[in-house]
């Protein structure tokens, strides 16, 4: 199969929603920027026809390209064949064993597939991540990056991640071409993180029961789980207005809420989750 029918062919498929990046020239200014060392494991998902396996491969240890489309799979194998430190893995990246040792993660991210795979990634504190730097669809990017407004999948995540967004790309880098442009995510381990080990339960339990009312103040989305008092005093604190809605509170203005309405003995008890939490179906 010639590789302008391998992209079309990946273009009618709307589960996989993947667009190859066009440019030698940008794929190795891509893999420069994420600063990848030479004892480095990089796990890369979406690899296509390997335009970024190659400068990849120059740089990194090993790298371990995750391909779902068989076709995609047959033209990698034939590429890398002969390079020692590339490893083609067909198969779905949601679903393949990850590495038990250290290792980052670079890729062109399917658009369809970027919330659930970076879910897998980020959600896991037993993985040995240090890092991941991907390319997704645009909006996501920056919505991932931005402080505010704040919305619930970014900050169930920032705690232990940063996210900086370095790089637009316009739809015209990519074939088959997307209808929307792309953006470049840098995301690192938040050093020291924001919350002890035990505590992210009940944080996200407290976020989601403040998403579930966003259009109304904090004071009172999170009626009956937290005194209004102690709610108005932080947002005082935190040069807040007494009337921010959730999406006004940024990460560091939501670990402060959830501090201060842990009651005594809570900080040890992750089992500390609000009552009539329940889990929201997350924006893209």
């Amino acid at each position: 199969m010639r590789a302008a029918d391998a992209r079309r062919r990946a273009s009618r498929d709307p589960a996989r929603g993947q667009h190859l990046l066009r440019s030698d020239a940008i794929a190795t200014e891509l893999v420069e920027q994420a600063g990848i060392g030479r004892d480095e494991r990089v796990l890369e998902i979406g690899p296509g026809l390997g335009r970024l396996t190659a400068p990849l491969a120059r740089r990194a240890a090993h790298v371990i390209a995750i391909e779902i489309d068989e076709p995609f799979v047959a033209k990698l194998d034939a590429r890398f064949r002969s390079a020692a430190t590339v490893q083609v893995v067909a198969g779905d990246a949601l679903q393949v064993a990850l590495p038990t040792v250290p290792f980052r993660v670079f890729g062109n991210l399917p658009f369809g597939a970027t919330t659930p795979l970076l879910r897998r990634l980020l959600d896991d504190p037993t993985l040995q991540l240090t890092a991941v730097d991907v390319l997704v669809e645009w909006n996501v990017a920056r919505k991932r990056a931005a402080p505010r407004p704040s919305n619930l999948v970014s900050l169930g995540w920032q705690p232990r991640w940063t996210f900086e967004l370095l790089r637009h790309l316009p739809a015209s880098a990519f074939d088959p071409r997307p209808s929307v442009d792309a953006g470049f995510l840098a995301i690192r381990p938040r050093t020291p993180p924001l919350l002890r080990a035990h505590q992210p339960p009940a944080y996200r339990a407290l976020l989601t029961r403040a998403f579930r009312r966003a259009n109304l103040p904090v004071a009172r989305s999170l009626g009956g789980t937290i005194p209004t008092r102690t709610i108005t005093s932080c947002l005082r604190d935190r040069a807040l207005a007494p009337d921010a809605r959730p999406t006004d509170l940024d990460v560091f203005d939501w670990v402060a809420l959830f501090e201060v309405a842990q009651p005594a003995g809570a900080q040890k008890n992750s089992s500390a989750i609000p009552s009539g939490s329940r889990k929201l179906r997350p924006e893209p």
